[in-house]
């Protein structure tokens, strides 16, 4: 059955769809990735870094409940109905987040609720995966999946980029009594979340068309749309799935969120402890680094387009986990020279160390201040409760910049390698519910990355925290080594296709 004209373009208007859906998801999570430990200390003094990992982890915990829900949904009923309720969800988790201020107490708890919910609505992840699987064809797989994981990285590049222009609005920014809102630097971005996702709702109903194609490029009936399977043929589902390369891919997939999980979380702590930098200056700074590492790993995502196709998903996805351990290896504490401590005040006047005003201040060469006792300056430093702060080298800005660099090539590698090889694993069957659980997997490795950072990081320091994710990705290559030859495309494990 030959692709018609008018069909071809429906199909890619629909993908596009799902790739600004993938866009907006992304960019839920990282518009106040920079901005939640400072928010969470000035709404709530009694949140400590621990219970950061939660708030950060409780994005995942709810995507990973949501996902297959919604991939299952998605297989058996129309995928606009998955994708409009789960997207409204994070709209109103997102109008929660700008509102945990409000209450007189508790609001720590108030702010891990409205990430659970955001990362709920995230979960049509699984469906936006499931569907450009099954409209895409083998040949042109491995390039929408590319396209749909630079769209998540531009996400991941513009809500940095966007929590840094709104720290402009500054920590105090306008009230409006009348809703009750501080519009601030924290409040913002959220708000402008909403605002896209309610965009997003509207294009679904107006573009949106459910479409199916075979391995092979042909046009197939879709189990969940009437309209548009009367005229096609049923898909070739002969042949089992190879589950020893799903558990293995999904094992993977979960190390590879896990170490970015990971990378992710640290970030603002990290540079605040090593760098002496204010909560303003971690957020706005990282923002420009993540940002530029997020525009690295567009074009790493155009250009594995083109490589995979000499080399093969499987060299590639190889080459990115090398990568994302040399990253974590140069990370680890090198030097001698300590970090500036943060002495806190005691009953007698204290000895604060402020930050640097301007930018272009060596990080090191920070100036005591003999200030009173009631003096409100922020402290900046690494906390004297960390124990490890006394005797664990700092790590140097150019380690923390050489290793963004070489975690923002692999991990894009990695990402985009991982779901090309899934979908094509499991072959022409509806993969809703596959791919509900290789997003659960991820998200699991978001939920235990922030928590597992947050209490080694504390509590025993850098260099225990990255010597561990080294070593779970030398594990991730053994096993990628011991599963290399089961990785292939369902069509060509049954010889319907050549690899």
């Amino acid at each position: 059955v030959v692709e018609t004209q008018e069909h071809y373009k429906s199909r890619w208007r629909s993908i596009w769809i799902m790739y600004l859906t993938m866009f907006l998801s992304s960019v839920g999570f990282s518009i106040v990735i920079m901005s939640v430990w400072p928010y969470l200390q000035k709404i709530d003094p009694t949140a400590d870094a621990s219970f950061l990992g939660w708030i950060i982890a409780s994005y995942s915990i709810g995507q990973m409940v949501a996902s297959p829900l919604f991939g299952l949904w998605s297989n058996y009923r129309p995928k606009r109905e998955p994708l409009v309720i789960s997207t409204a969800v994070s709209v109103a988790a997102n109008c929660l987040y700008a509102y945990v201020h409000v209450p007189h107490s508790h609001n720590k708890y108030y702010m891990l609720t409205a990430r659970a919910l955001v990362g709920f609505g995230a979960g049509n992840v699984a469906a936006v995966r499931s569907y450009i699987a099954g409209a895409t064809s083998l040949m042109e797989r491995t390039s929408a999946m590319a396209n749909t994981s630079a769209c998540q990285a531009v996400g991941f590049i513009l809500g940095p980029v966007f929590q840094t222009c709104f720290t402009l609005i500054g920590e105090e920014g306008v009230t409006w009594k009348f809703l009750c809102l501080q519009l601030n630097m924290y409040t913002a971005p959220v708000l402008f979340g909403a605002l896209l996702g309610v965009i997003n709702i509207i294009l679904i109903f107006a573009i949106f068309r459910e479409h199916r194609v075979d391995d092979m490029g042909r046009q197939c009936k879709s189990i969940n749309s009437d309209a548009e399977g009367s005229d096609v043929l049923d898909q070739n589902t002969e042949g089992s799935i190879d589950h020893v390369a799903v558990v293995a891919l999904n094992i993977l997939f979960f190390v590879i969120l896990f170490v970015f999980a990971v990378f992710e979380t640290v970030a603002t702590p990290l540079t605040m402890d090593m760098y002496s930098w204010t909560r303003k200056e971690a957020v706005f700074y990282n923002g420009i680094i993540l940002s530029v590492i997020g525009i690295e790993s567009v074009i790493v995502f155009m250009v594995v387009k083109t490589l995979s196709k000499k080399t093969g998903e499987r060299a590639i996805l190889h080459a990115g986990l090398l990568i994302v351990l040399v990253g974590f290896f140069i990370l680890l504490p090198w030097g001698k020279k300590l970090p500036n401590i943060q002495w806190q005040e005691i009953k007698n006047n204290s000895v604060p160390r402020t930050a640097p005003t301007e930018m272009l201040m060596p990080f090191w060469s920070l100036q005591e201040m003999q200030l009173p006792s009631n003096h409100t300056s922020e402290p900046v430093g690494c906390p004297i409760t960390q124990s490890w702060c006394l005797n664990t080298p700092m790590i140097y800005l150019a380690q923390y910049i050489s290793s963004d660099v070489l975690i923002g090539l692999g991990y894009p590698v990695c990402n985009v390698m991982s779901y090309t090889l899934y979908s094509k694993v499991l072959g022409p069957r509806p993969q809703g519910v596959y791919m509900g659980w290789l997003t659960a997997s991820g998200s699991g490795a978001r939920i235990l990355g922030p928590v597992f950072v947050s209490q080694i990081y504390t509590h025993l320091g850098p260099r225990w925290a990255f010597s561990l994710i080294c070593g779970v990705v030398v594990a991730s290559l053994l096993l990628l080594e011991i599963v290399y030859k089961r990785l292939i495309a369902f069509s060509v494990r049954y010889g319907r296709m050549r690899e």
